[in-house]
């Protein structure tokens, strides 16, 4: 007779995922780099995001989880070679001790399973790889002063070194004032890294069980986030994994949802978070539709719609409270002046005890203007912030 699944409240489910993100729970003891690599290799990737209007989306989701987090931490990691750049579902940080994983996404470019965003100049990416080869690490300008282009227009070189770094031939070892910077990956890659290409099931093993552990609870159609045709072949390792016992199957809101057994001991742990200002491309949020059937919380950034479209402002902030996704926020770093300017706050309904929210949120936005090397805040009072 089947066991029956065990059914989650919607506080234990987001307990859960909160505890799985690292948003919940207070981090051992550990100095502050060893403690930034630890959250990457936990969380398995940190999104790169080039909008600046407040702290960079890598820096910003990294603090929120290590509070002593310093931006100079990514550049000593890639240093030391304890992480690297390449793609996640966009581009990422990722822990080098995952490199092999890589390899599934760099083989089926080289196969033509995948596709280049560009058309391929094989003459043109011979040479740029030749002359990589010859003069050592090199940045997209040093190839491109006789390329001249529509403004709107990658440059052409720029496009073969994006060819050679998605199929392996290059790897980025550090940024010059965010500028990729590239090298032959076998160059850069530490000489005891396991290189051999993973099969089907440990590379769907990876994306299952390293996805669970981040994130706590998923469906199905949660893992493999944009990673196109993989769907049959997740569906078929969930099967392999139940049965082996190495997923579980829980009940919430009236649906199925997977865990891991390890994962049903932090069932028993309160929440401890206070308030978190997050990124929009941080790990718990970034898949939306995923938010909205967890957290109830219907959310996108608009900095790519128009102006007159936006409802929220340019770049809203999700805010985390007591278990809840609470409220979003408009925010802007004002660096010439030092002064983080607050231009928006939308509370959701139903969001209660609004003093105790108000006092946390005023501590965390004086955390926050330090984390953006802001000295003041300024608050845009036409719009009515109750803050």
């Amino acid at each position: 007779m089947p066991i029956p699944s065990l059914v989650l409240s919607n506080t234990e489910a987001r307990q859960l995922t909160l505890s799985s993100q690292r948003l919940n729970t207070p981090h051992a003891p550990a100095e502050a780099l060893t403690l930034t690599q630890q959250v990457i290799e936990h969380l398995g990737y940190i999104q790169i995001d080039t909008i600046s209007v407040i702290e960079r989306a890598h820096h910003h989701t990294l603090w929120t989880r290590h509070p002593n987090y310093q931006a100079q931490h990514l550049e000593q990691l890639l240093e030391q070679k304890q992480i690297f750049e390449y793609w996640s579902h966009a581009a990422a940080y990722l822990p080098m001790r995952d490199y092999r994983f890589s390899l599934w996404r760099k083989q089926a470019f080289i196969k033509g399973q995948l596709e280049h965003w560009y058309q391929r100049d094989t003459k043109l990416i011979s040479e740029v790889l030749a002359r990589i080869r010859a003069e050592g690490p090199l940045m997209a300008k040093d190839f491109d002063r006789d390329q001249p282009t529509a403004e709107w227009q990658s440059k052409p070189s720029k496009r073969a070194l994006e060819y050679l770094f998605m199929q392996g031939d290059l790897m980025i070892p550090y940024r010059r004032q965010f500028h990729k910077v590239y090298d032959l990956t076998e160059r850069v890659l530490p000489s005891t890294i396991d290189t051999r290409p993973p099969t089907e099931e440990e590379y769907l093993n990876y994306l299952i069980l390293n996805y669970l552990r981040a994130q706590g609870l998923a469906q199905e159609r949660d893992f493999g986030h944009l990673i196109k045709g993989i769907k049959p072949a997740i569906k078929q390792a969930i099967r392999r994994l139940l049965s082996e016992g190495q997923l579980i199957e829980v009940q919430f809101n009236q649906q199925t949802w997977l865990s891991t057994p390890d994962k049903l001991q932090q069932l028993n742990q309160p929440l401890h978070n206070h308030l978190k200002i997050l990124s929009p491309f941080d790990n718990l949020v970034i898949q939306r539709e995923r938010l909205r059937r967890l957290f109830n919380f219907d959310y996108q950034i608009e900095c790519y719609l128009p102006a007159a479209k936006r409802h929220y402002g340019y770049f809203s902030l999700p805010i985390l409270w007591n278990g809840e996704l609470v409220a979003r926020i408009d925010c802007k770093a004002e660096r010439k002046t030092q002064t983080l300017t607050i231009n928006k706050l939308w509370l959701e309904l139903g969001l209660t005890a609004i003093a105790d929210f108000e006092a946390q949120l005023t501590t965390a936005l004086l955390d926050f203007a330090q984390f953006n090397h802001c000295q003041q805040l300024s608050f845009n009072h036409a719009n009515n912030l109750p803050i």
